[in-house]
């Protein structure tokens, strides 16, 4: 699989794929590349209604040329645990927070949530996410108070005191639940519009019918998301070692 920067013939061909409907993976495969790579290189250029191949190659010109300028000031691929290769774990960061951002999530909340994940702690102080983002401790309480509010972060503090920011197995439950029940509002919201209509007129009948998806769509995601934390809860317990006999 050829490794390095993409080439301008690359992201023509990226272009065409976008404009025939191809997926990202399918566009990979036809380029040799990884999935990753395509799908990093469309968002941070406009993303797959705009991507514009030569404004793309331009763009990656500058910022290489910008990190060769302020390369001290760069994150720098910190050592890593059980033999990992340094570069490939940075590389796999950046990956994930594109993937995150794709998702919905801005920049700095991506990186700041892809930082705590591939940590093996699963915890980092506001000081030491700021020196590995090489950002302000101002933007990672901005991005913080972002995640927590969609439960994607809690606080807690360690035997210091400092206050630590954690990413757990049931974070993603919380997140999974409190998505849910922001659905009940509208739902609520919708069917006082049938009422105010009138049942069986056109906008109440589509007012009607979203609200019935989206309680049909909110009990499943609540009994799936039940259901994986007791899978998942089961299993770590199967797998913590058993307790000794006094």
């Amino acid at each position: 699989m050829p490794g390095g920067r993409l080439s301008q013939q690359e992201r023509h061909q990226i272009a065409a794929g976008l404009a025939d409907g191809l997926a990202y993976a399918e566009i990979a495969r036809r380029l040799d590349r990884p999935t990753s790579t395509i799908t990093r290189e469309v968002m941070r250029n406009g993303g797959p209604t705009t991507y514009r191949p030569d404004l793309a190659h331009r763009a990656t010109q500058q910022r290489t040329h910008r990190r060769r300028q302020t390369a001290p000031n760069e994150p720098q691929a910190l050592p890593q645990p059980y033999g990992r290769d340094a570069e490939a774990v940075r590389d796999y960061q950046e990956t994930l927070t594109t993937v995150l951002m794709t998702s919905g999530l801005p920049k700095m909340m991506a990186r700041v949530l892809g930082c705590l994940y591939t940590t093996d702690a699963g915890s980092l102080t506001a000081s030491e996410l700021a020196q590995r983002l090489q950002v302000s401790p101002a933007s990672i309480s901005k991005a913080i108070t972002f995640l927590e509010g969609l439960d994607l972060v809690r606080r807690t503090r360690d035997e210091r005191r400092r206050e630590r920011y954690v990413v757990d197995d049931d974070l993603w439950y919380q997140s999974m639940i409190r998505s849910a029940r922001a659905n009940d509002q509208f739902i609520e919201t919708a069917r006082q519009g049938v009422a105010v209509l009138g049942r069986d007129t056109p906008a109440a009948t589509r007012l009607e019918n979203a609200a019935r998806f989206l309680d049909f769509v909110s009990e499943g995601l609540i009994r799936a998301a039940e259901q994986g934390r007791e899978v998942l809860h089961s299993k770590a317990q199967a797998a913590s070692p058993a307790t000794p006999e006094n």
